[in-house]
């Protein structure tokens, strides 16, 4: 049931997960994850239970504990070895639960206060309008609107009572302009989190990973050691990805 955008080449390193915000997809990653290749990782971009391009003809449960076992079980089948996990927005709140219940699965988190759609940058119409086709592609998924309510009938994610629990190194992502998570939520995130710091992106609204991509990288790449990447990124820049269905 799990759709994701594969690593061109799989080491020993520890990779990088790369997960998306509410109702959204893995095509969020479309222009960072290939900067994070060439700068040397095993970047996994993986959808979320219930939402993305997973095929959910025989609808499951799509609440919070489904949604973590399904992130559990592919962990388990692909990953295998402690991972960096990357949350925007929503991803964060399953990052932070995922680290939370499955310690041995995470070895650092990334989590980046973005969601679906910025409101802190002034954008070109055809830049707008590519950002809504994509963000509305999954929506057509016959299975869509079941899994949303569910989850939302569920009640969604609660983290915040469980934040200084989160022993992992984390790294925040803010943008200076995001009108949708306040930036001094982003300060109370950093100040509850054990071992956090934080890095602001200027000029970048709600999804830095999406408006600022080469930013994003690059912070990336400053806090994950240099023998945590591959070793060969020449070879990756040869290569293309492939959306897949397991």
């Amino acid at each position: 049931m799990s759709s994701c955008v594969t690593p061109i080449v799989q080491e020993t390193a520890n990779p990088l997960v790369l997960l998306h915000g509410f109702d959204s997809s893995c095509l969020e990653w479309r222009y960072t994850l290939p900067l994070l290749e060439q700068a040397g990782f095993e970047a996994w971009a993986v959808d979320i239970l219930g939402w993305g391009f997973n095929n959910l003809e025989m609808l499951p449960l799509c609440n919070v504990e489904a949604k973590r076992d399904h992130l559990f079980q592919f962990w388990k089948s692909y990953i295998k070895r402690p991972m960096l996990l990357v949350g925007p927005s929503l991803g964060a709140a399953v990052a932070i639960d995922f680290a939370i219940n499955h310690p041995e699965a995470v070895d650092k988190l990334i989590l980046i206060n973005a969601s679906v759609y910025s409101e802190g940058t002034a954008l070109p119409f055809d830049t707008c309008l590519e950002w809504t086709y994509i963000t509305r592609l999954h929506c057509l998924l016959p299975w869509w609107e079941e899994a949303t309510v569910d989850f939302m009938i569920d009640g969604g994610y609660n983290v915040s009572s469980q934040i200084n629990q989160v022993m992992k190194k984390t790294l925040l992502i803010s943008g200076e302009n995001d009108r949708i998570i306040d930036s001094k939520l982003a300060v109370r995130l950093h100040c509850e989190l054990p071992n956090a710091i934080i890095r602001q992106i200027s000029n970048c609204g709600h999804i830095p990973h999406v408006e600022k991509p080469e930013a994003v990288a690059s912070l990336i790449t400053n806090f994950v050691p240099r023998d945590k990447r591959l070793a060969l990124p020449s070879i990756l820049e040869q290569q293309g990805k492939v959306l897949i269905n397991h």
